[in-house]
């Protein structure tokens, strides 16, 4: 005879593709029934037309179907009430321990901001590509665009949509089997985000907050360019936060990157080291290499600050490609140069942060 625990135990594989949780864990399995080979399961969907409801039922009933004695397999599949909802969310908040999980001090969750002194440095595409990377190692990654006024995270994974919301938190957007929240996803393409600084902090501080992040190891930000209100609130709010800094190769780039060095010094922030962006070109057609934005400004700044040059990532058209299409180069072209360097940059960060520690006992 088939049992109800055998069935639960099934369903227990079966995950929600959004909250990335079981929806066994999540509570969205509502009834059981069992007439001799036939199962009978009743799912609660979070939402209302739901857009993955079907990939959902399919993972159900070919779960459940293969229990053995299992002949026959009905899902039925309805809305979460309200205080269904609220009991889901005490769960992930349970199990979380805070709403602000991430923020604690004792986060296990490594959160690196990738910072610029300027824009134009290639700051984002490199956040996207050292995102892919550490996924493709194993890690589980969520990307965070904090750039609010240049939002760019959307358009280089090639992903768009609203958030869904439960219970007033976001659900992440997923693209490439990572997590991504940006305020591009809530505005359209075009439109200028006309905000004061408060509004920005306050921004910040929904994201962090009120966005559903699974269980991650590695947080990425995409922080904007300089050392304006963003960056002051990631600095005040995210203490633990380690910081990557993007720079190209001439003189120019280095003075301004090393403003943005010091600031992350100031709020007691780790640099953990330098990526050199753009840092020589290779000919498509011969692959020689040829410096066209001079070169020895990273090596400056890294003898400066005492850290290390992380990576070199050189400027090929694939990149830029990848941006414009949606599709990283570490996914369009995973045998180029640039890919090479992102994935060796992805294992020089995994050898500094730890994922699993919390930052203050890796620091200790």
């Amino acid at each position: 005879m088939v049992t109800k625990d055998q069935v639960l135990e099934a369903l227990r594989e079966v995950m929600d593709p959004e909250l990335r949780r079981s929806v066994v864990e999540l509570n969205m399995v509502r009834e059981i029934k069992i007439e001799r080979d036939v199962v009978y399961v009743e799912i609660a969907l979070t939402i209302k037309g739901c857009p993955l409801k079907g990939k959902i039922e399919e993972d159900v009933r070919s779960r459940v179907a293969a229990v053995p004695g299992v002949e026959k397999v009905i899902v039925k599949l309805d809305v979460m009430t309200d205080e269904e909802k609220q009991t889901m969310m005490d769960r992930l908040q349970g199990k979380r321990e805070s709403k602000s999980q991430i923020m604690a001090p004792n986060s296990k969750v490594q959160i690196i901001g990738v910072a610029s002194g300027k824009g134009g440095v290639g700051k984002s595409t490199v956040t996207v590509n050292l995102a892919l990377a550490l996924k493709q190692q194993g890690f589980e990654v969520g990307v965070l665009d904090a750039d609010i006024y240049g939002f760019s995270i959307p358009r280089l994974l090639g992903v768009s949509g609203r958030p869904q919301v439960v219970n007033k938190a976001m659900v992440p957007i997923e693209a490439y089997d990572m997590q991504v929240m940006s305020i591009g996803f809530m505005v359209d393409d075009h439109t200028p985000i006309i905000w004061r600084g408060p509004m920005l902090g306050g921004a910040i501080d929904q994201f962090l907050n009120d966005v559903l992040w699974g269980d991650l190891d590695y947080l990425l930000i995409d922080l904007p360019p300089g050392t304006g209100d963003v960056a002051l609130s990631i600095g005040q709010r995210l203490p633990n936060a380690r910081m990557l800094l993007v720079t190209t190769p001439q003189a120019g780039a280095y003075h301004v990157a090393s403003r943005s060095a010091y600031l992350v010094q100031k709020m007691n922030q780790e640099l953990i080291g330098i990526v050199e962006n753009m840092s020589s070109f290779v000919c498509p057609h011969c692959s020689e290499q040829t410096n066209l934005f001079g070169s020895g400004g990273a090596d400056a700044l890294a003898r400066e600050l005492d850290v290390p040059v992380l990576a070199r990532i050189p400027l090929e058209p694939a990149v830029r490609e990848g941006g414009d299409e949606g599709q990283p180069v570490l996914i369009a072209e995973p045998d180029s140069a640039s890919a090479r360097a992102f994935r060796q940059l992805a294992r020089e960060v995994a050898e500094r942060v730890v994922p699993g520690v919390p930052a203050l006992e890796q620091r200790s």
